[in-house]
């Protein structure tokens, strides 16, 4: 038994498709299922139900595979940690960030990260918030970029940056010939667009909401910040977006105004998160600066403590 045939079981278990666990592999589908069945000669016992409709780990292969991803997960922490040892600046470091934050954070970080560490194997993986605390805590992931609180005491959280939210109405709607900004109050009376369930923007815009004593548009529920612009665009109803996808780089939405909040105005704090255990704890406050490290009419920066 070695770790590559662990390897091979972990991906069955997660893909249940020998094409597809090859493929992730990068073998081919005859060696993964020859490796397999070498796994279970050694050790004696039926991993896999083999169907021609679909794949199934036993009992005895789940609790196996299990056991497998936590040893394949110390095993590749011997690794950072040897790489790290050798050139700190010279890792792969994976880092993940919710949908409506990562397409107009990452152009303003990206460049800096590869302009200060230009070695440094930079992974992005955007999911949801909870999928992103999952991976976190079961290590696929080396830190998370999310919108605070987050309460795990076994993680560390460094604050970044507070980012405001503003309304988008369409063109004909009488706060976009405001000039300046405007009160909450102009929600009264208004059907708000939110995204789906799901998306941490939805709680945020929900007690936006509940502060104006508004309610959302029922009936709809859009799964991503461009659905929410084209139908404002479309005239069905007003939505609250944050400051970084309304401002360059990101792309204007013809037949959208988006106007500012008066003080206080609603926004969201942004944290990065990391396991206190992790290898890369003394290295992530560098990175984490550089995510703190925006335009100052874009965000209010929160120093670390």
């Amino acid at each position: 038994m070695n770790l590559q045939d662990l390897r091979y079981l972990v991906a069955l278990a997660e893909h249940r498709h020998f094409g597809r666990a090859a493929e992730a592999c990068y073998v081919s589908q005859p060696t993964l299922s020859t490796q397999l069945r070498k796994l279970e000669r050694e050790l004696g016992v039926e991993l896999v139900e083999r169907n021609p409709r679909h794949v199934m780990l036993t009992e005895t292969g789940e609790l196996i595979a299990e056991r497998a991803r936590a040893m394949l997960r110390d095993a590749d922490a011997i690794g950072d940690i040897a790489k790290q040892a050798r050139d700190p600046e010279a890792a792969s470091l994976r880092i993940g960030l919710f949908p409506t934050l990562a397409p107009y954070l990452l152009p303003h970080v990206v460049p800096a990260l590869h302009a200060r560490f230009p070695r440094l194997e930079l992974l992005l993986v955007e999911e949801k918030t909870s999928e992103v605390l999952h991976r976190l805590r079961n290590g696929t992931l080396d830190a998370g970029v999310l919108a605070m609180p987050v309460h795990d005491d076994l993680l560390h959280e460094e604050p970044l940056f507070e980012e405001d939210f503003v309304l988008a109405v369409p063109d004909g709607h009488p706060a976009a010939a405001t000039r300046g900004a405007v009160d909450l109050s102009v929600l009264a009376g208004e059907s708000v667009l939110l995204l789906d369930d799901g998306h941490c923007l939805r709680d945020q815009a929900l007690s936006v909401c509940a502060l104006a004593g508004v309610s959302e548009r029922p009936g709809f529920r859009a799964t991503s910040l461009e659905t929410l612009r084209q139908m404002v665009a479309a005239d069905v109803g007003v939505t609250l977006l944050p400051r970084l996808a309304v401002e360059p780089p990101a792309p204007s939405s013809a037949g959208v105004r988006t106007v500012a909040f008066t003080s206080p105005a609603p926004s969201r704090r942004i944290a990065m998160y990391w396991r206190r255990t992790s290898v890369f704890r003394d290295f992530l406050p560098k990175i984490a600066e550089l995510f703190r490290d925006l335009p100052v009419d874009l965000v209010s920066r929160i120093d670390s403590p």
